[in-house]
């Protein structure tokens, strides 16, 4: 073997070991006598090749294992451990190695040496098979229950591995593991020195309640009530003294908690017990279970906001460190919450620690309301200076968002990200910046002249070609629009004469598109510009160059289409389609062409709604945690959740349709809504399609009826106008698919569709839903439905057809642009009360979603308890745009009162979408 110093560049390895020549060493175990030192070596080799995941052919592995077998009559105590160890690895790849089972099985006994009996139960384990397993049983249960911890852990282990190869005799073993969990045997154990001496130590860390608690979950996965009494009985104070076993009853009651309602408030109950356990361990995964839970409640969270802002005042680093990271992921999705802690929070910002630093900044732009905007951006000007660019990605990720959250304060964002952007760094941090710089562009249109300017000087001195590259396109669709674009052709035309050939055919396409201007003068300009581009050496370049031009000389019409181009396919559904058609199986994949007549177009400002519902809902992306519960700001990036996204989850499923092949393209889909309790029988959810002239209703059904059929399942469903229930709607229905059979707990789908003959593009109705189908019982000798069944009906909840079912989300850069714009159209108003709303933030949430609109100048957040004002826009189905101002007032006694005003371009969609809440 070789030793030598590792370097970066090493493969991971201190000692490199070569196969071959370890094999041909293995006959130092057949020697006499046998050296135990040598043979400790060899053995040494053998497990760091195969800890390396180096591995041995089997009939090498084979004669490895039966001549390291051989040792097991030496009396040297290092040589046994590491015999045991090197065998367990091998058991998996050598053939025959059953056969050592009675030598292994003597070190097992309780009268052998203590110092083998943990490491031959760990082997022994691995070597038999689920047919030994019985003549086993005796030793393993009586080693789960040994005072030695070292054995008892081990047999605890080991039964992990048994019970995916027998779980029924695994679980005979229940009793002694519960005696194991409850450590109702002696606290101490033994090590034994030369096979005869031993001394007493005592047991302090508990580890084999930690193995015996999920050992006992293992066994009782599948049986809920056990595991509901399993938490109970442990969770009671002194039982269970392992912080690592009282760890995994708190993700226990976590997961009984989120995967059953009806046990929610008991457990947590017992988690909010744990955030004043004395481990620390304890407490931090409590808190963490807690705010992790779905939907989780202010009254759920608060005693966990109160114990992690004890947390932040600690003297230790680590214990600032877990509690900020806690309180940063939550502050995402529950700032209010959050925003008490703030104080402490802000004595963190100069911590030497600079990942503690880092946590408290991003907590504090989450938490941060408008006011202090200007405060913080002194703080972290300071800051950066200190941290790494690894950090400093984190915090430019967070004022990112903060600049689309508060559009109003974007002189001080702005001001702070082109500073930034002068200090040294990498690419990620670089990009970060420019990337945040992009929405303000975007998003805050009273930036982009100084954005702008500040991008063109950068790309002078920017050594990425990638940045170089985005920034281009961005002079490119944003530089024409401006009031005096020709102070960035000079930008660009440096990079033609300065640059590589990447750049400079970006810069090519950017002054292409300053070529489409009005003023001749410019268009002039340009044309010279991309003649000298004619010579270029880069084909690329000259390529660019020559479409340029050509698309100059024809007529504006063509040039517009090809060269701005204001719509899109949408991204999702075509990154979706385009997987589909290159993995589709049973038939030659490319024997005919891509189909995009399939894939949505988009218009670009439901792609820019789209991109900043995204962006909002975390305000540091790389850092967001995964299945954290849904709140206010959360819940309105879900209302504005864009067409595309809705489109991509139904599309497949519509194209399979024949009936539907001439209605067109589906326009819109709309949310599921929940006709039943998810407890009935019959679990029914509908979804609504909108099509040019048509109306398709998707009812998924569930069958929960155990050893039931249902059969001829279909939807009985008859629209009656909203404006007047007595009168039928103007709807007639087309088709009906119904569903020929429905097992139990195996979905299936009834779709009706209905043709719009009101002459109105936006019919508003109540579709009353009765489920029909016939009933038949399950033979429970053959497993097949009986021949004959009965007839039956299930009413279901009704389903409305409102105005926000024919809009969609669109970003606009001026909330009073739009609204200006829009007078002269339909407008409409009313003012309610609602009562269902304990708040303005619930209240925003709750209009947010029933609009279905995008909000701006962030008024999704609303900043005053009392009174607050939202900003909503979208377009219509078919193009009109459609503005909703609410204002709000709460007061105790009489709750949220709303006044809302509606602008929209076409008649009778004003009216349309205030009905989504009257009605």
């Amino acid at each position: 073997m070789s030793y030598g110093k590792r370097d970066e560049d090493a493969d991971g390895a201190i000692v490199r070991v070569d196969r071959t020549a370890v094999f041909q060493e293995a006959r130092l175990f057949n020697s006499s006598p046998v050296s135990p030192r040598k043979c400790r070596i060899l053995l040494t080799k053998i497990a760091l090749l195969l800890f390396t995941g180096e591995k041995f052919p089997t009939n090498e592995a084979t004669t490895l294992f039966f001549g390291i077998s051989k040792l097991f009559q030496n009396k040297d105590a290092s040589l046994r451990q590491m015999v045991y160890l090197v065998i367990k690895e091998l058991a998996n790849t050598a053939e025959d190695v059953i056969m050592v089972t009675s030598s292994i099985m003597k070190d097992c006994q309780v009268g052998s040496d203590i110092v083998y009996r943990a490491n031959a139960i760990r082997a022994l384990c691995r070597i038999i098979d689920a047919t030994t397993i019985p003549a086993i049983e005796r030793i393993i249960k009586t080693a789960i229950v040994d005072k030695v911890p070292s054995v008892c852990s081990a047999a605890l282990v080991s039964s992990y591995h048994l019970l995916p190869v027998s779980r029924d005799i695994v679980r005979r073993w229940q009793n002694e593991v519960q005696e194991a969990a409850s450590g109702s045997k002696s606290s101490g154990f033994s090590l034994g020195f030369g096979g005869s001496h031993s001394q007493s130590i005592p047991n302090t860390s508990y580890n084999t309640q930690y193995h015996a608690i999920g050992l006992l979950y293992q066994m009782r996965s599948h049986d809920r009530m056990a595991l509901v009494k399993m938490v109970q009985q442990y969770s009671a104070a002194g039982v269970v003294k392992s912080p690592a076993a009282i760890m995994l009853l708190v993700r226990l009651a976590a997961k009984l908690a989120t995967d059953d309602p009806g046990l929610r408030k008991p457990m947590v109950q017992l988690l909010d017990g744990w955030l004043r356990h004395k481990s620390e361990l304890v407490n931090f995964e409590a808190a963490k279970a807690i705010c992790d839970l779905p939907d989780v409640t202010d009254g759920e969270a608060t005693q966990t906001i109160h114990s992690l802002q004890l947390f932040l005042v600690s003297p230790r680093p680590v214990t600032k460190f877990a509690a900020i990271r806690i309180l940063h992921n939550f502050a995402t999705f529950k700032p209010d919450l959050v925003r008490a802690c703030n104080p402490d929070i802000e004595s963190l910002v100069t911590n030497t620690n600079r990942s503690i630093g880092t946590f408290a900044i991003s907590t504090l732009l989450k938490t941060c309301n408008e006011s202090s905007v200007d405060r913080l951006m002194k703080q972290i000007t300071t800051f950066m200076s200190e941290i790494s660019d690894d950090f400093k990605v984190t915090i430019v990720e967070a004022i990112r968002t903060l600049a689309i959250k508060f559009p109003s304060k974007h002189a001080s964002i702005f001001t702070f990200l082109s500073q930034t952007l002068r200090e040294d760094g990498g690419f990620d941090f670089k990009k970060a910046v420019v990337e945040s710089m992009f929405d303000l562009i975007k998003f805050v249109p009273e930036s982009k002249e100084d954005a702008l300017a500040h991008l063109a000087e950068f790309i002078e001195d920017c050594e990425f070609t990638k940045l170089a590259v985005r920034i281009l396109h961005l002079l490119g669709m944003e530089g024409p629009k401006t009031k005096t674009p020709t102070k960035y052709i000079r930008y660009i035309y440096n990079r033609v004469v300065l640059e590589n050939a990447i750049v400079r055919a970006a810069a090519v396409t950017a002054l292409g598109k300053f070529g489409l201007s009005k003023d001749e003068e410019v268009r002039s300009s340009i044309k010279v510009l991309l003649t000298r581009c004619l010579d270029d050496v880069d084909d690329e370049v000259r390529d660019r160059a020559a479409m340029n031009l050509r698309l100059m000389a024809e007529d504006d019409d063509t040039a517009s289409k090809f060269i701005r181009n204001d719509s899109m396919f949408s991204l999702p559904v075509l990154e979706h389609q385009l997987v589909m058609y290159v993995t589709a199986e049973g038939r030659d994949t490319f024997a005919s062409p891509f189909d995009l007549s399939k894939i949505p177009v988009v218009t670009r400002e439901q792609a820019d709604a789209d991109e900043r519902t995204r962006k909002l809902t975390s305000a540091t992306p790389t850092l967001k945690a995964p299945s954290m519960p849904k709140t206010t700001a959360q819940g309105a990036a879900e209302a504005a959740a864009s067409t595309a996204a809705a489109a991509q989850k139904y599309a497949a499923e519509l194209q399979k349709i024949p009936e539907l092949s001439s209605y067109g393209g589906v326009l819109k889909s709309s949310p599921v809504v929940e006709l039943t309790e998810s407890e009935t029988e019959y679990v029914v959810k509908a979804i609504k399609h909108i099509f040019k002239e048509h109306i398709v209703l998707q009812f998924d059904i569930n069958n929960t009826l155990p050893d039931t059929v249902l059969t001829d399942v279909s939807i009985l469903s008859t629209p009656v106008d909203a404006n007047d229930p007595d009168e039928a709607a103007p709807l007639e229905e087309d088709f009906l698919i119904p569903v020929s059979q429905l097992k139990t707990n195996e979905p299936g789908t009834v779709y009706v569709a209905f043709k719009n003959t009101s002459g109105s593009s936006y019919p508003a109705c109540t579709f009353s839903n009765i489920l029909k189908f016939t009933s038949k019982e399950v033979d429970p000798s053959t497993g097949e439905p009986e021949e004959t069944g009965y007839d039956d009906e299930y009413q279901v909840e009704d389903l409305d057809l409102g105005g926000s079912d024919f809009v969609v989300p669109a970003f606009a850069g001026s909330w009073e642009g739009v609204w200006e714009s829009s007078a002269g159209g339909e407008e409409a108003a009313e003012t309610l009360s609602l009562t269902g709303s304990k708040s303005i933030a619930d209240a925003v949430t709750q209009l947010t979603n029933v609009f279905q609109l995008q909000p701006l100048d962030g008024s999704d957040v609303a900043l005053s308890a009392s009174t607050h004002t939202l900003k909503l826009y979208g377009k219509s189905i078919n193009g009109g745009k459609v503005a909703v101002q609410v204002r709000m007032a709460f007061s105790a006694k009489a709750g949220v009162t709303i006044q809302i005003r509606a602008r929209s371009e076409e008649d009778g969609m004003a009216t349309a979408v205030i009905s989504s809440v009257t009605g």
